[in-house]
């Protein structure tokens, strides 16, 4: 029986997380340096806890003004540091709450440099490693992080995502260009369907990429994020595929 976990980044000051919640398997929950504070993540840990969602850990560049999306140039000591400290605000949270944290997943342009630097990478890998060797480590479908979190000694999940475009070698399109956001519903979940079903996706240009899916991201801002958040839960659980969280 086919399954694939979805998630989605919340806590980012959308509003409309709890309706979200009811379609996703896993949350990636922001830590306060590019949105959120205490007081949203404590609401999103419950919302979590309501619904059985995994709570993961969404940590990212100190930069709220740019929601995190601007590339900043730091010594690898300080992106330790700010993996560790965004990972222990949430936990905090999570012990008091009696549950634990699941996963881990980089936001943003954190996320997109460790794609593709193989020094960013690891010295993520080796922060979440230290914080907790039991957390999954969410990364890129093939990237580097993936490799580097493997090295690591970590349990890894390669992300793909229902509505971003792919290059011909497998990696993101990126938000800069035009084409990088697939808008139309129907098309995304065309994507989606194949991913899972043909381990595959086709790239921007019609060439049809290889690709591995453990976990399928929703981004939860859209204009119409709970719409299709809910027609793809729907149209995957028809066609009897599992959504549910990764696990060991």
């Amino acid at each position: 029986m086919l399954h694939i976990d979805l998630n989605c980044d919340l806590g980012e000051g959308i509003g409309n997380e709890e309706a979200l919640l009811t379609n996703i398997s896993s949350a990636n929950i922001a830590c306060g340096y590019h949105a959120g504070n205490t007081t949203e993540m404590e609401r999103m840990v419950d919302f979590c806890i309501k619904y059985g969602v995994a709570i993961g850990a969404h940590p990212s560049f100190a930069d709220k003004e740019n929601f995190g999306r601007t590339e900043m140039q730091l010594p690898l000591n300080e992106i330790y540091s700010l993996v560790i400290n965004q990972l222990q605000l949430l936990d905090t949270i999570v012990k008091i709450k009696r549950v634990k944290l699941h996963h881990v997943k980089a936001h943003g342009a954190l996320y997109n440099m460790a794609a593709r630097q193989k020094d960013i990478a690891t010295i993520i890998a080796k922060a979440v490693k230290d914080f907790d060797a039991s957390l999954i480590y969410y990364g890129l479908s093939g990237s580097i992080m993936i490799d580097m979190a493997k090295q690591e000694g970590l349990y890894t999940a390669n992300e793909v995502f229902a509505d971003r475009t792919y290059q011909p070698d497998g990696t993101l399109t990126s938000r800069t260009l035009a084409n990088a956001l697939i808008s139309d519903t129907a098309s995304a979940i065309k994507q989606v369907q194949q991913i899972i079903n043909e381990k595959s996706v086709t790239a921007f240009n019609g060439a049809i990429v290889p690709i591995q899916a453990d976990t399928v991201c929703i981004h939860g801002d859209g204009a119409q994020a709970v719409e299709f958040a809910q027609e793809l839960h729907n149209n995957l659980t028809s066609a009897g595929i599992i959504i549910k969280k990764i696990t060991h």
